[in-house]
């Protein structure tokens, strides 16, 4: 009998916000294949006796190539094994998920997909921040950082669409990122707000501007970049701060030094 493959969300790294299917799958899988960014909180949850890979690539060191998780899947799954791909925030964004569907297709793999709570949703939470609202932003881009911080973006057309930007991945590539955003047309006193480790107990916040961010400080992977007015919206104490900025389109603002840091707030 061949075994199963699920390719499951994790979520952003808080237990409580794994869906009830991706926890029941973790309690009954053969083999677990993970990403590194899955928490050792959520690691945790997966019974003794089960198979535990880790089969992350971070910050361009691969342990492990893409074809070679394929090959795992497929051998675990023809062996009888039901395996769980475990992924951070949602399998459907930035994951790879489509390689692995043709590649577990090809082989004649049965395979089922379970959506999990991606990183940009736990990021606005953690920050408490409207990806999009009605009165200011009617929509919302998710963008790889991998390609933000070079060409490989149309820019201009983004800023023409009036959406909140949600930067997967940005690395510490603001000043190039900011200068590409400046140049399509977006105002330097646009409000942004870098989030890292996005719903868990380590979790911070820096609240700046374009013009500001390529001061930015390097805040712990994963981390997120959100860009655009909701911004402003986040609670009360930002939304103070950010209107000490005399944030009006299309106007200079003044230029927070070190950003903002909700901890400080």
């Amino acid at each position: 009998m061949t075994g199963k493959v699920y390719l499951v969300g994790a979520g952003p790294g808080d237990p409580d916000l794994l869906t009830f299917k991706a926890a029941r799958l973790l309690g009954s899988a053969d083999v677990v294949l993970h990403d590194d960014l899955v928490s050792g909180e959520i690691l945790a949850l997966i019974p003794a006796g089960v198979q535990i890979h880790s089969v992350g690539k971070r910050c361009g060191e691969k342990k492990i190539t893409q074809e070679e998780i394929h090959a795992l899947m497929i051998a675990f799954a023809r062996a009888g094994l039901d395996v769980v791909r475990l992924k951070s925030g949602d399998p459907f964004l930035f994951g790879r998920t489509g390689e692995e569907i043709a590649a577990l297709g090809a082989a004649g793999i049965e395979f089922e997909l379970v959506p999990g709570v991606t990183a940009a949703c736990g990021a606005a939470a953690t920050a408490q921040v409207p990806l999009t609202d009605r009165r200011i932003s009617p929509a919302v881009v998710f963008v790889s950082g991998h390609h933000a911080a070079g060409n490989r973006t149309d820019w201009r057309a983004l800023a023409s669409l009036g959406a909140t930007l949600v930067i997967y991945m940005p690395g510490h590539h603001y000043r190039e990122i900011a200068a590409h955003l400046l140049r399509a047309g977006f105002p330097a006193p646009t409000a942004c707000v870098i989030v890292s480790r996005a719903s868990t107990p380590q979790a911070e916040t820096y609240l700046t501007d374009l013009a500001a961010l390529p001061e930015a400080p390097h805040l712990p992977a994963p981390a997120l970049l959100v860009v655009g007015d909701v911004v402003k919206l986040a609670n009360p104490l930002v939304a103070n701060a950010c209107a000490s900025w005399n944030c009006r389109p299309g106007e200079s603002s003044v230029r927070p030094q070190a950003g903002f840091n909700f901890s400080e707030l």
